[in-house]
């Protein structure tokens, strides 16, 4: 880690009035509003952290007591402060929109309504014990593209948010804006290409990549358990389902595969290999498994 941070100004930084400093434990630290952020070093790099109640004590008298969290991987010291860039510019255009938090007594999907935030007319985001997601007025629904329109209204926060967000862009900040882009585009990725009027490549996508790899192997068997195999080392055993119905068909077949082997699994599953991997019926390691085999 540098002894002198940052090694020059940031122009940005400075307009955003982000203070930056070393920690007394010599770790990057810095103060946009109210917000204290770290970055905690680790063989790998770092990771983003967070400061507990010390906003108001300088900096360079923080340690690493003083932090807690774990928000995202860090590459290097450029990589942190773009990090800050990009928390202060979130701040700023949240503190821009103006919205409107509210108790509003309604039941949603995930339950009823804790708290609610306004942020136009009839567009309300809910938070439930549980869950949380927006809900849209009937001709405020009518705004969101067809690929993306749920008919509920409802719009649950870890992904469909992102369709109300495509929707109205102008009461989300641009962090939000390009989380939302970047969501459209692992979920819906046909209607990614058609807002850009570009071809995702393999790996820019989960969602379109998924589909292909469902595709690829549609009448193969695949991996939806594992356990290591405590009658042989070195395996591992499993079970797996047919292809695109794995997740509905009730068939199931059991295989021992080479560890090994099995640790170098795609993102998507394991895909047996018919001509290495026999179906295997003896002592399980898997507790009440009592499916028949295919």
């Amino acid at each position: 880690m540098s002894t002198h941070f940052p090694q020059q100004t940031d122009p940005i930084a400075d307009a955003l009035g982000i203070e930056f400093s070393l920690s007394a434990e010599g770790f990057p630290v810095a103060r946009t509003r109210d917000l204290v952020l770290a970055m905690i070093a680790t063989p790998a790099g770092g990771f983003l952290a967070s400061a507990l109640s010390s906003a108001s004590r300088p900096l360079s008298s923080l340690g690493r007591g003083d932090f807690y969290g774990h928000d995202g991987s860090l590459a290097d010291e450029a990589a942190f402060i773009a990090r800050v860039i990009e928390t202060a510019e979130h701040q700023r255009d949240l503190h821009d929109l103006g919205r409107v938090q509210a108790r509003i007594a309604c039941s949603t999907p995930w339950g009823m309504s804790q708290m609610a935030t306004i942020y136009g007319s009839g567009i309300v985001s809910h938070i439930t014990a549980g869950h949380g997601g927006f809900h849209l007025s009937p001709d405020r629904n009518l705004a969101v593209p067809t690929a993306l329109r749920n008919e509920t209204c409802w719009y649950e926060e870890d992904v469909e948010w992102a369709a109300v967000a495509h929707a109205f862009p102008e009461l989300f900040t641009g962090y939000e804006r390009r989380t939302a882009d970047e969501t459209i585009r692992h979920h819906w990725p046909e209607f990614w290409e058609t807002v850009h009027g570009r071809t995702l490549a393999v790996g820019e996508s989960r969602g379109k990549d998924r589909h292909e790899f469902e595709r690829i192997h549609a009448d193969r068997w695949i991996v939806t358990s594992a356990i290591l195999y405590e009658h042989h080392a070195g395996m591992t055993e499993v079970v797996a389902r047919c292809g695109t119905e794995r997740e509905t068909c009730d068939v199931e077949r059991r295989y021992l595969v080479d560890s090994n082997d099995y640790a170098g699994r795609g993102p998507f599953g394991f895909v047996i290999d018919e001509a290495r991997h026999q179906p295997y019926n003896g002592p399980s390691s898997f507790l009440g498994w009592s499916r028949s085999a295919a």
